[in-house]
């Protein structure tokens, strides 16, 4: 299959414009930030791109617009995920026609399922993917963890590799270990405060909500710790918590992470806030905290 998955690929957000629509012009200057900052990949409608909110219209344009701006210069990788299969399907299809490099599969939400009657999802929809897969462990927000055996199941199958947005270490070091001896089955954590530790046991990569707005911080980790330069993943490491205590830290909803990052988008002057329904923007004077922490945030870097 050639793809490669590894480094930092971010889950890069969907800009949208006050009356929900896709915002053109800053759907151009997001990935232009991000490719400049070094990014390996872009992962497009994930969780931070809102994609169960969207229209498939939308969802659509924005696949199109995004593989012709990023025109080959980084994989793209496109969340299919969807509670009808065929829709699934119809995603797949429009992001191969598109010139997409792989899509990306997690558990179809609103249903609890088991992991038996997710193999049989898998074995029903990767007959009719046009393109390479990875799966997508986020049990926060599908209801199910993916067993070894089900991830197993779909690597036979074809899968590149997995994102684990589960937020257990002990898992992430399990699947690390449990696929060993298939290193090109990528192990993309999707925790992006455990990228040391996926590297330093094996892992690939992460998929970091952060390198939305400060790409090169989270691929100059990526770097150290290849490297194992441990003295620079301390200094690095420290800016990534900073980060986690300010713009992830700000308002109380479970939703403020992607709130925070459009919101650190948005005060840069890189994209607007604009959220789709039921997600809304921060108010002003969570806006001003998310502002305060941006113009600041040089001041507490280190190294």
């Amino acid at each position: 299959m050639g793809l490669d998955l590894r480094g930092i690929i971010p889950p890069m957000v969907t800009p949208l414009t006050e009356d929900n629509n896709l915002d053109d012009k800053s759907l151009k200057g997001l990935i232009e930030h991000l490719i400049s900052g070094g990014v390996h990949g872009i992962f497009l409608l994930g969780s931070n791109g809102e994609a169960p909110s969207l229209t498939y219209a939308l969802r659509q344009e924005l696949v199109t617009k995004a593989c012709q701006y990023i025109d080959g210069r980084v994989p793209v990788l496109v969340g299919i995920t969807d509670a009808w299969f065929e829709g699934s399907i119809a995603m797949a299809a429009h992001s191969k026609a598109s010139g997409a490099d792989a899509v990306v599969i997690a558990p179809p939400y609103y249903y609890p399922i088991t992991n038996i009657e997710m193999n049989g999802y898998l074995n029903s929809l990767i007959p009719e993917l046009p393109l390479p897969f990875l799966l997508y462990n986020m049990p926060s927000c599908t209801k199910m963890n993916l067993s070894i055996e089900t991830i197993d199941i779909a690597r036979e199958l074809g899968a590149l590799g997995i994102k684990d947005s589960s937020g257990d270490l002990d898992y992430l070091y399990g699947l690390i270990e449990a696929f060993r001896d298939s290193p090109e089955f990528a192990i993309i954590v999707g925790t992006e405060g455990f990228l040391p530790e996926t590297i330093e046991h094996g892992g690939h990569g992460a998929v970091a909500g952060g390198a939305n707005f400060f790409p090169r911080m989270f691929v100059d980790l990526y770097n150290a710790s290849l490297a194992k330069d441990e003295n620079r993943i301390v200094e690095i490491r420290r800016n990534v918590s900073h980060l986690y205590n300010t713009i992830y830290s700000v308002g109380k909803d479970a939703s403020r992470i992607t709130k925070g990052i459009k919101c650190a988008l948005s005060v840069m002057g890189i994209c607007e806030d604009h959220m789709a329904l039921p997600l809304r923007r921060f108010d002003a004077g969570d806006r001003e905290t998310i502002k305060y922490h941006i113009e600041n945030f040089e001041n507490n870097l280190v190294g």
